[in-house]
């Protein structure tokens, strides 16, 4: 007769103990603000562009996406 597969993780688990998941991204107040600030800034690089601002510009593009944006993410 064949046995019966258990998950061994799963029937650890089951005692009420809840692991919490650090996989997870959560996303602060802080979090926010810097995204929305990176967004606005490639968008005002994006319009200096499109006005021939060739110094202004592709300073704010920059400092929008290797700059905000990721420090969005990560903090």
């Amino acid at each position: 007769m064949a046995r019966k597969r258990t998950n061994r993780r799963a029937s650890r688990n089951r005692g009420g103990s809840r692991r919490r998941d650090t996989g997870s991204l959560r996303f602060s107040r802080k979090n926010g603000i810097l995204g929305l600030a990176g967004l606005l800034v490639i968008v005002l690089g994006y319009a200096l562009l499109a006005q021939g601002s060739i110094t202004a510009a592709p300073l704010l593009l920059v400092l929008g996406y290797l700059v905000l944006l990721p420090l969005a993410l990560v903090l």
